[in-house]
């Protein structure tokens, strides 16, 4: 599976590594492109996976503000609903194609 912002892959993994949680595929941290991700200062908590990590995402010339997002340290009750460790996993925003 592959994520692409325009023609540019910004991240692929094997469809049994990505981990899908409410319509999103999660794609496991080293499937993502180097330098493709900055850190974005965007808050927000989900009540049940804890606290999320935005991400600008660059490439191919092309930039999304918060185009990516993260749970790093998603709360432990968390794993039993999804039933996998998801932290650090990446979802991408629309806009993004997942193919």
């Amino acid at each position: 599976m592959r994520a692409k912002l325009g023609d540019a892959v910004v991240a692929e993994a094997a469809d049994d590594d990505i981990i899908r949680i409410e319509g999103n595929a999660y794609f496991p941290p080293d499937s993502i492109g180097a330098g493709v991700l900055s850190e974005s200062p965007t808050p927000y908590t989900c009540p049940w996976k804890g606290e999320c990590q935005y991400y600008d995402l660059s490439a191919g010339g092309e930039t999304m503000k918060d185009g990516a997002w993260a749970y790093p340290h998603p709360y432990p009750s968390a794993f039993d609903r999804v039933g996998k460790d998801f932290s650090g996993y990446v979802a991408f925003s629309p806009g993004v194609r997942v193919e």
